[in-house]
């Protein structure tokens, strides 16, 4: 005997303006199994337990992504009925169909991405799951949720271009034909994800190879690929980046902020800040003050 299904309505979810919602929404087993007439993007951020679809029974943890299409019945369940021991959270982003029409100007010189962007507009796609390796998935999301939550200027527009990133970016991940092998392109997403959270340490190409398993002369490729730049210039780049966070964010002196960053060397960072910014550290942080 099936489970009865409850349907879900778009009118029920989405406001005046754009016909979308993002949540970051802690499952339990009150909300029942539903189908709905919008398409909706699943991406469990923390926990385990179940996804119920159709009639498959998918065990899931963090990293997981799920398209689920219109009319597919589904509904997650936690491992325990006591969220507060064995918690599941899913970010959820539920748009109306007609979101993608405006896409399909954008894809007409990718016939591979256009083809996937008219399964899910017309209801021929099925449902799928993608492990998010890189993070890239997450990433997306998160700064979706924070758009849809915060409202600022301009919301709806932005946060519309990150739905075609999101879109972009899981046709990529499902995709064989990348120009490198998705393990690689993940792979080497890692390894800049890495430099970003110890930016303050010695980094080196000799380093990043013995970790990545490529050889460096591999690697200074991978970085001219993907960047546009040597390791050299992206790494300072980054530095760069973080140095101006800490600058328009924090009270800390300039050079608490240049060691912070990697820079052992005082005069060397002033240098080196003008040069890619145009102004000193000072004149830079007094611009947000």
């Amino acid at each position: 005997m099936k489970k009865p299904v409850q349907w879900f309505k778009g009118d029920q979810f989405f406001g005046n303006q754009l016909p979308i919602l993002v949540n970051r929404y802690p499952e339990d087993f009150k909300v029942p199994l539903h189908a709905h007439d919008f398409i909706e993007f699943n991406f469990v951020a923390e926990g385990k337990g179940f996804h119920h679809i159709g009639d498959d029974i998918v065990a899931v943890s963090k990293g997981l992504f799920f398209m689920i299409p219109v009319g597919v019945p589904h509904v997650f369940r936690p491992t325990s009925p006591d969220p507060s021991q064995h918690p599941l959270i899913v970010y959820n982003c539920l748009f109306a169909p007609q979101l993608l029409h405006g896409m399909s100007a954008m894809f007409m010189f990718d016939p591979l991405l256009a083809h996937y962007l008219d399964e899910l507009q017309n209801g021929q796609a099925t449902y799928h799951s993608i492990q998010d390796h890189d993070g890239s998935i997450e990433k997306l999301l998160v700064a979706m949720y924070q758009e849809f939550s915060f409202s600022a200027a301009g919301a709806s527009t932005y946060l519309y271009t990150l739905l075609v990133q999101l879109v972009i970016t899981i046709h990529r991940l499902r995709s064989d034909d990348h120009p490198l092998k998705i393990k690689d392109v993940s792979h080497f997403n890692m390894l800049i994800q890495f430099m970003e959270q110890h930016v303050h340490e010695e980094l080196t190409l000799a380093k990043l190879a013995t970790r990545s398993g490529w050889s460096v002369r591999h690697l200074q490729r991978l970085f001219l690929q993907h960047t546009g730049q040597t390791f050299g210039s992206y790494l300072n780049q980054l530095r760069i980046q973080k140095s101006c966070e800490h600058l328009r964010l924090t009270q800390l002196k300039i050079s608490t902020i240049a060691e912070m960053v990697g820079y052992s060397h005082i005069d060397s960072f002033n240098a080196l800040f003008k040069k890619r910014v145009g102004q000193t550290p000072g004149q830079y942080r007094k611009q947000f003050r």
